[in-house]
């Protein structure tokens, strides 16, 4: 699924959208996605993660170490 995140699992929502007459439509809800380089200082090399803009804050908290055991804990392959 291409807007989804790896950290968070952050998938798009699903709603209505409402006309001027009042007609529903249904409409997506996608997360904001980024795609984003880190440095992995444990194996040597980069690692790109496509990551919500909260889950980038996250790993700004928790750092990229502890982020990448999350994602890995999900079961992501990196």
């Amino acid at each position: 699924m291409s807007a989804h995140c790896m950290l968070t699992g952050t998938q798009p929502g699903f709603g209505n959208r409402i006309s001027h007459s009042h007609r529903r439509t249904s409409r997506r809800f996608d997360p904001n996605i980024q795609s984003k380089r880190y440095w992995l200082p444990s194996e040597g090399r980069y690692v790109r993660l496509r990551l919500s803009t909260k889950a980038i804050k996250t790993v700004d908290t928790i750092g990229i170490e502890a982020a990448v055991a999350r994602i890995r804990a999900r079961g992501v392959r990196i």
